[in-house]
């Protein structure tokens, strides 16, 4: 297993929160500070092997920096003293005393030479490195929230809980500017740039300003984060801005422009919708968390993040050329992206409430766009311009489709009925009435010759286009009928009760009910026949989903994991899509954020379903899983294996490989489907619990110690 590429380390278990960790400047150190504790834990990042354990504050430690070159560590603490350890021996060179309240931040200069100490008494010491002593106080410093060092190390900036921002020169201990800008809040946030002309600071107003150091001027205020900034960074270059908010975003700023871009490795609420692009072998997803990310279908990997809508994102479509994406949302917007470059081509704008479907006609020249302000709008791709506004609906429209030909659009409302409508004029063609309920979900046939309705009727009705009138009404359903899906050939429609957790296949030719599938133990979000016909896959987004055989009706493979929450109520759109004929394989979206590719494999008369990839944040569980006598497995993974739960020792030298251990094939096999995490995880290393208790040695010339 030497080959094997496991996507996380194993981690650093604690049994409370952690303070502060830092990173050494050359990455090859690592500093950990666990809440409510007196101690500094260093580990090498080579192994993660505990080093030392540095100890002598008297109360819980604060804050811990590195000195520039890496070889020293600061450590601030609640019991009002700074110290300063050396790396490579452990031993705590200085104990600052000064300070009459806790510290809250520590931070060295960029030469190394001084450290900088702020207290909750109002004060900021600075302490000289050669001799010792305390070479300045800054008073004043009051409700201070964080302070950055200039590159040159001759200023202060401080960040307050008064808006304000204010430069300190170290040598005369002035004040020399004060920068106002953020408005009834805090400045939670400064960091300089490379080159020292300028200042960005993040606030609880969720604004990112720049600032000018010579003059105090605001050259710009970036917005976009939706809560509170909590951190603001300068990139090496000092071209680019990192800010990270409690929203759940990190965004990239251009200095030039002020333009930014998320950056996340998953969606952070329920998926809302799914769609397939089999040019592109690639899979879009939108989500609660107003976001939509394409997927590559093959391996997971996470392509790009198109934003810019404010709220949920109902529903998306891939256009016919599968080169543009529209996008509806509760921002009462319709938005058309390039897939390419993820660039927002148009945004449309007119209807007055929350967007239900958005779709492309056949020809991909025109988009139609369904709302709860009970209007249908057409609109031209090319210049963005609403063509038509149909209004007829008494009551919200849900869902809108084209027919084959494009020279239709059908919709359906909360007010139970579907209206036909022409595309060149606008004009209602025909209604078709009949439900007594909400119709959740209307579909064309393949042929175009007919339309399904699902409604809180409790009924699937079937239409003939051209008469405007009902052929068919499928009764069975013990609760509201809320998803209809034609047959490849058009035989057939199955149909799902959302509540009454079953799904039915109608025989078009007579009406019987050939099967009704039972067994589904959560509520039923989506229905859809694979791309032959053979199978019909249902799927419930609180995580549970299910495979039927349609000849025979019975379930020839099931998924449940009790652990998933379903999305706050909502009825997912379409967390479930079919991919190409010519392979047997569907992604799957689900309340958390997560989406998923699975294969179908047929042996034989049976079929098999296997988990080709997932994006989440979650971590591998290996439960049961036995390693006795695995090769090729370095120290962290073992103790990845058995953090996860494998039992068993792996093997050293070279053994019969055809004992009946778990093989390499095997344990990479449960690796992927317990995990499959499509993304890097972050480094998370190895649990102090496993590691050998040291001895202890006293530092009496300063009064610390450390455990080596």
């Amino acid at each position: 297993m030497k080959d094997v590429q496991f996507g996380e380390l194993p981690f650093l278990k604690y049994d409370n929160w952690v303070q502060t960790c830092v990173y050494s400047p050359d990455g090859t150190s690592f500093s950990v500070a666990p809440y409510d504790h007196n101690y500094i834990n260093v580990y090498p990042t080579s192994n993660w092997e505990r080093t030392w354990k540095l100890c002598g504050h008297t109360d819980g430690i604060s804050s811990v920096v590195y000195s520039p070159n890496g070889d020293r560590i600061a450590s601030g603490s609640w019991d009002s003293t700074v110290r300063v350890w050396d790396i490579s021996t452990g031993d705590c060179l200085f104990i600052f005393i000064g300070h009459t309240s806790g510290i809250y931040i520590v931070a060295y200069s960029p030469q190394g030479n001084v450290v900088a100490s702020m207290s909750g008494d109002g004060t900021i010491r600075l302490w000289d490195l050669e001799s010792g002593y305390c070479r300045s106080i800054i008073s004043g410093c009051d409700n201070i929230n964080d302070m950055a060092f200039s590159p040159k190390g001759n200023t202060i900036a401080l960040g307050s809980d008064d808006c304000r921002v204010r430069l300190w020169d170290v040598a005369s201990k002035e004040c020399r500017i004060i920068l106002i800008g953020h408005t009834g809040s805090w400045v939670c946030s400064v960091a300089y740039s490379p080159q020292g002309d300028q200042i960005v600071t993040g606030g609880t107003d969720k604004e990112v300003r720049l600032w000018d150091v010579e003059t105090g001027e605001c050259r710009q205020t970036m917005r976009g984060h939706t809560v509170e900034v909590r951190m603001v960074l300068y990139s090496p270059k000092g071209d680019c801005i990192a800010s990270a908010s409690y929203d759940n975003t990190v965004r990239l700023w251009n200095v030039g422009s002020g333009s930014s871009r998320k950056i996340s490795g998953h969606h952070s609420g329920g998926v809302m919708s799914l769609k397939y692009s089999p040019k592109r072998n690639q899979v879009a997803s939108c989500s609660q968390d107003s976001t939509i990310r394409l997927w590559d279908a093959l391996t997971g990997a996470h392509c790009l993040a198109l934003t810019g809508h404010s709220e949920c994102v109902n529903q998306i479509l891939y256009s016919p050329q599968e080169d543009q994406l529209a996008s509806c949302s509760n921002d009462r917007t319709v938005r058309l992206w390039d897939v390419e470059s993820g660039a927002c081509l148009h945004i449309l704008t007119g209807h007055n409430h929350v967007i239900n479907d958005v779709v492309f006609s056949p020809q991909g020249d025109q988009i139609a766009s369904a709302s709860l302000d009970k209007t249908v709008r057409l609109w031209n791709v090319s210049t963005g311009e609403c063509q038509h506004i149909l209004i007829g609906h008494r009551d919200s429209t849900r869902i809108v489709i084209y027919s084959a030909q494009g020279n239709q659009v059908a919709s359906s409302s909360a007010d139970g009925s579907v209206k036909l409508w022409d595309v060149k004029t606008g004009a209602c063609q025909n209604t078709l009435a009949g439900h007594s309920g909400d119709i959740e979900r209307i579909v064309y046939s393949p042929n175009g010759n007919q339309i399904a309705s699902a409604s809180f009727d409790q009924t699937l009705r079937l239409w003939d286009v051209e008469a405007g009138m009902c052929t068919h009404i499928f009764i069975g359903h013990q609760d509201y009928v809320t998803r209809v899906v034609y047959s490849p050939r058009g035989h057939q429609v199955a149909s799902a009760s959302r509540y009454g957790k079953t799904v039915r296949i109608w025989d078009i030719e007579s009406g019987e009910c050939r099967h009704t599938l039972v067994g589904h133990r959560k509520y039923i979000d989506a229905i859809a026949y694979s791309p032959r016909g053979d199978l019909i896959a249902s799927w419930c987004d609180a995580g549970e989903a299910r495979l039927w055989d349609v000849a025979t009706g019975e379930c020839i493979w099931n998924l449940n994991h009790d652990g998933w929450t379903p999305s706050a109520g909502h009825i997912l759109s379409d967390p479930f899509v079919w991919m190409s004929s010519d392979v047997e394989s569907f992604m799957t979206g689900d309340g958390v954020g997560s989406v998923g590719r699975w294969d179908v494999i047929k042996e034989g008369d049976q079929h098999r379903v296997h988990m080709r990839w997932r994006s989440t944040n979650g971590q591998l569980t290996l439960e049961g899983a036995c390693i006795q006598e695995v090769k090729g497995l370095n120290d962290l993974n073992k103790r990845l294996l058995r953090q996860r739960g494998a039992t068993g020792e792996p093997s050293d030298p070279l053994r019969d490989t055809s004992t009946k251990v778990m093989t390499m094939a095997s344990v990479v096999s449960k690796l992927k489907s317990s995990s499959s995490n499509t993304e890097a995880l972050n480094p998370s290393p190895i649990s102090p619990d496993l590691l050998h208790e040291p001895l202890s040695t006293t530092n009496r010339k300063s009064g610390g110690y450390r455990e080596i």
